[in-house]
């Protein structure tokens, strides 16, 4: 056998190989992503009914009366005072929750997210001095300390399909940074999964909650005075707000932490049918290849023979 086809013989082995390796690491993404859409559609139950409550509460300005009421900052026992998570205060510093994937082979899923946020930072004027990176995610992570940015918190290894559990203390973390006036308002940065085909950048203000995160902009008079007369809290406002404001926090990092991996896995398992999809292609070039080469080679040998008995006549 000729040295080329030799070569395309053992192009056609590898691409075969690789092309069974990636379209079992597609079944395993899509596998993972049935897995966390299930998931995801059960918490979705509960987050929208905890940010119910929250609007609600922004409607009928106890948020408002709450931050300037309550005593924000650190109680007598060193834990952190909630309250703090409602307190407006001068925009000194701007922090980032950025959330990536910690491997590759995820298809664009890391670029897009990097890139919109580095725009939105762009956008906003800041820079290296004035922004801090929250990055959950090895590759966010990466990214930013390579190009000078304070990285406050980082946490990798995000389990396939996240639980509740995992994610608490970094909530904590994050509220106990804002408490410590580490950044004065945090911008929570992800992808969200529309499809399996579509995902969309999304970038979310979580603290300081206020009526105007929660679009109660466009309220009439008539509407907040309703809203206004719709609680009476028991024991306090101040007391209610301290248990529903940590629950109102984690719903939104893990909420968003939860849809940013399924529009992981998303992007994983049309990555990896992409891949195998196009080694198939260069499967069959090559086999094509291969077999002209070989009918050549045939079609010499026959023309050499046949030359030679006509010699021989």
């Amino acid at each position: 056998m000729p040295a080329s086809m030799q070569e395309v013989k053992r192009r056609i082995v590898s691409t075969k190989k690789t092309g069974q390796i990636t379209g079992a690491m597609q079944m395993v993404s899509t596998a993972k992503l049935n897995q966390i859409q299930k998931h995801a559609a059960n918490y979705q139950i509960y987050s929208s009914k905890i940010r119910s409550v929250i609007t609600h509460l922004a409607k009928s300005h106890l948020l408002d009366s709450s931050a300037v009421s309550g005593e924000v900052g650190k109680s007598q026992d060193g834990k952190v005072n909630t309250l703090s998570m409602i307190k407006q205060r001068p925009v000194k510093k701007t922090g980032i929750v950025v959330i990536t994937s910690d491997r590759g082979l995820v298809g664009s899923y890391n670029s897009n997210v990097i890139k919109s946020t580095m725009d939105l930072i762009k956008n906003g004027n800041h820079n290296t001095e004035d922004t801090v990176i929250i990055a959950i995610g090895g590759t966010g992570a990466d990214f930013f300390s390579k190009r000078g940015y304070n990285i406050v918190y980082e946490y990798r290894g995000v389990s396939d399909v996240p639980t509740f559990k995992e994610i608490r203390p970094i909530v904590e973390t994050i509220v106990s940074m804002y408490d410590n006036e580490a950044y004065d308002q945090l911008v929570v940065c992800y992808s969200h999964f529309v499809n399996t085909l579509t995902s969309v950048f999304r970038a979310e203000q979580m603290l300081p909650i206020s009526a105007e995160n929660m679009g109660t902009d466009d309220l009439t008079e008539q509407d907040e005075n309703d809203y206004q007369i719709e609680y009476e809290t028991e024991p306090s406002q101040d007391a209610i707000l301290e248990v529903i404001l940590p629950q109102y926090a984690e719903s939104l990092v893990y909420g968003a932490i939860l849809d940013a991996k399924t529009s992981e896995h998303a992007c994983s398992s049309t990555a990896m049918k992409s891949a195998t999809d196009n080694a198939k292609d260069v499967i069959s070039s090559l086999e094509l290849q291969f077999n002209r080469a070989r009918q050549s080679a045939i079609t010499t040998e026959i023309t050499e023979i046949t030359g030679a008995q006509a010699a021989l006549d």
